[in-house]
């Protein structure tokens, strides 16, 4: 049985963006400007709109601390059937550990985030992660990407 072969991430758009809180919308419509051309059905589009926002006011905000002097970085790539946004931010030092481990998968409890036993931090790791088809946290010295992978069809 021959393995089958799967084509080589071709890359749409690679941009940066200032960490200013309400860059996540230019995130946005960068993203979608850049998959336009793959057809998307409406429901996988607004899928990404929303995983794509909440990634990058995730780096802007605990990545990068809210500073505009550090950028975040945004790749997309078509490879095959799926689509793959990388969104890159400076935050690898600071807690990584945590963010790696929330986004293995401890479960967001309300009463547990109210009575103050489980950190408040953690709803946005747990939405993405359950609106694509993969995702992935990897760090590298100071850089801290997360990875998202969702299925065009």
């Amino acid at each position: 049985m021959s393995p089958v072969a799967c084509p080589a991430p071709r890359r749409l758009a690679h941009f940066t963006l200032p960490s200013v809180p309400g860059n996540e919308r230019a995130a946005i419509a960068q993203v979608c400007d850049s998959v336009a051309g793959l057809n998307l059905p409406r429901g996988r589009l607004e899928r990404l709109k929303t995983v794509v926002g909440e990634a990058t006011m995730n780096a802007i905000e605990h990545g990068n601390g809210n500073r505009p002097d550090l950028a975040v970085d945004i790749e997309v790539f078509a490879a095959g059937a799926e689509v793959i946004v990388a969104i890159t931010d400076r935050g690898g030092c600071s807690d990584a550990g945590r963010l790696d481990e929330r986004a293995r998968g401890e479960v967001p409890d309300l009463a547990r985030k109210l009575s103050g036993d489980q950190e408040p931090a953690g709803w946005g790791l747990f939405l993405i992660r359950h609106m694509v088809d993969g995702m992935e946290v990897t760090t590298s010295g100071e850089r801290r990407t997360v990875r998202l992978t969702m299925r065009t069809q």
